[in-house]
């Protein structure tokens, strides 16, 4: 570990203020937050058990599908129940230790999703364009290839971003102006020079977003031209309605990460920071697997036939 010389980090600690400008709705948000854990939690498990034992959803879409809620379930588990902890005691302090490990489990996470919905776009963008050899082209070792790819690059982004913080010295007062331990807000308590560590962190972001919505927007116009070439309306039909929560998924996901990217950098622009930064950190997992279930008529089937194999 890179510590400055004499700097005391390993013992320091944060100070999460969260949602405390607001003290009479605590209990409320309170409320809200534990109703979207649960509903994310049994969602994303519910959607990970259905598919495993669903005999019609063992196929590569699905098999994405299930790796998207693990990352959405893990994801909403790093930063919620800090959140909640947060809304009950008065002590919202989390130790340097805890701060630094809630940003990289967060971190992987968010980069995972990112090109896990680039992945599933691929997937489609073959399911679509070339039906006949889908199950040729979707092997089960290119399905396993393209589900590591969004973990370890998820990983490798979060150590390296990770290591730089580690670098940082703090000293003083650390105040989190926010509920949870983001690059920015921890950047901005160090009490060093976090240019490299800043720097570093928007090349990655930026290659991140770039890259993952060049393949979304590639596969997704050559999947437009072969939808618009069918003659029959009910394929053109079928082929949207096979794309349509994946879509649904995607616009929420990215457009609230480029929401947050031009939030101007002011004091008065934090509570939308936190807006946005609750959205895609809390609200996101829990609405993906409503997403599929609800525009799902495979998924919805199958849990009707093990609803009535269950009694």
């Amino acid at each position: 570990m890179l510590l400055a010389e004499g700097n005391q980090s390993v013992g320091a600690t944060f100070t999460l203020l969260g949602f405390s400008e607001y003290p009479d709705f605590q209990v409320p948000l309170l409320l809200v937050f534990l109703t979207i854990y649960t509903v994310t939690v049994v969602g994303n498990l519910g959607m990970i058990m259905i598919i495993r034992v669903s005999p019609r959803l063992h196929t590569p879409m699905y098999f994405f599908l299930s790796h998207l809620s693990f990352v959405d379930f893990c994801y909403s588990t790093t930063v919620t129940p800090k959140l909640l902890e947060n809304l009950v005691v008065e002590d919202r302090s989390i130790s340097f230790v805890g701060c630094i490990m809630q940003f990289f489990l967060a971190c992987v996470c968010a980069v995972a999703e990112t090109f896990m919905l680039a992945v599933m776009a691929y997937d489609r963008f073959v399911a679509v364009c070339n039906p006949l050899l889908y199950t040729v082209v979707m092997s089960q070792k290119l399905c396993a290839l393209l589900v590591a790819g969004p973990y370890i690059w998820g990983i490798a982004s979060s150590l390296t971003l990770t290591c730089f913080l580690l670098t940082l010295s703090f000293c003083g007062s650390n105040i989190i102006n926010n509920f949870v331990c983001e690059h920015s807000v921890i950047v901005s308590v160090s009490c060093s020079d976090p240019y490299i560590s800043q720097m570093l962190c928007f090349v990655i972001a930026i290659f991140n977003e770039v890259s993952s919505l060049v393949i979304i927007f590639t596969t997704y116009i050559f999947i437009f031209v072969t939808v618009i070439k069918m003659s029959s309306a009910g394929g053109r039909q079928k082929a949207f309605s096979t794309c349509a929560s994946h879509l649904t998924a995607i616009t929420i996901f990215h457009g609230t990460i480029l929401f947050l990217y031009c939030v101007p950098n002011s004091q008065n622009s934090w509570l939308i920071v936190k807006i946005g930064s609750l959205f895609y950190t809390v609200v996101i997992p829990m609405l993906n697997p409503l997403i599929y279930s609800l525009r799902n008529k495979d998924v919805k089937e199958s849990v009707k036939n093990h609803e009535s194999y269950v009694k």
